[in-house]
């Protein structure tokens, strides 16, 4: 039976950080625990068309602060910050109340984030977009925007199908075994009128000593 391992987990403490960060005792700690998902759950579902691959905790003893990764900051903002404010007093709601540090960070470019990229995917695959065409299409664009490997896979009906099955779609090298590699991961669940379809993507970025900064992320609002 094959032992799999999911790669951002894989990579935490070696390479990689945790998302959320902060030091809580045993009775407070299911509680901030269950509030980080509500958090990501809320900002994901009410700002899906920011594009956000990835949000970031930390908590102090007098507040919380929540980064933002998003390829579509003004969305979030809204006109002279109203968007923003609104945010912010939602998530003081769901922390009961603990003071909110909200920051923005631009993501440059997209094509480079395997989690938006499976999202794109996803989406395309929800207006029942031709799924190999959908894949071949976001490869290309990783590829051009410097990418030196893409893996993109979709598991489930694909096309309406009968049977399940899975569809591969590989260019570059992915070095998947290798800790040094930055190999960014990204996963989307499409829910479909035939069923659910998974999409996973790999993007390579090159090794993390070489790292290009343009890959990085530019802070836009405190």
């Amino acid at each position: 039976m094959g032992q799999k391992v999911h790669p951002v987990g894989f990579r935490i403490g070696i390479t990689e950080t945790w998302s959320s960060r902060w030091f809580a005792d045993k009775q407070s700690f299911g509680d901030l625990l269950v509030q980080d998902y509500k958090i990501r759950r809320f900002i994901k579902r009410d700002y899906e068309s920011a594009a956000i691959p990835k949000i970031e905790i930390e908590r102090d003893v007098e507040q919380v602060h929540v980064i933002l990764h998003s390829a579509r900051p003004g969305l979030i903002i809204g006109k002279k910050g109203a968007k923003v404010d609104q945010l912010k007093e939602d998530l003081q709601k769901i922390c009961g109340g603990v003071d909110v540090k909200l920051e923005i960070r631009e993501v440059v470019n997209p094509e480079l984030s395997a989690q938006l990229t499976a999202e794109n995917i996803g989406q395309q695959l929800l207006r029942r977009s031709a799924f190999r065409r959908a894949i071949k299409m976001s490869a290309r664009s990783a590829m051009e925007k410097g990418a030196l490997g893409v893996k993109i896979m979709l598991s489930g009906r694909l096309g309406g199908s009968d049977m399940a099955r899975k569809e591969l779609h590989h260019e570059g090298s992915i070095p998947l075994q290798t800790l040094q590699a930055n190999v960014d991961y990204g996963f989307y669940e499409a829910i479909t009128t035939y069923g659910s379809i998974g999409v996973k993507c790999w993007i390579y970025l090159g090794p993390y000593k070489q790292e290009s900064k343009s890959h990085g992320s530019d802070a836009k609002k405190g």
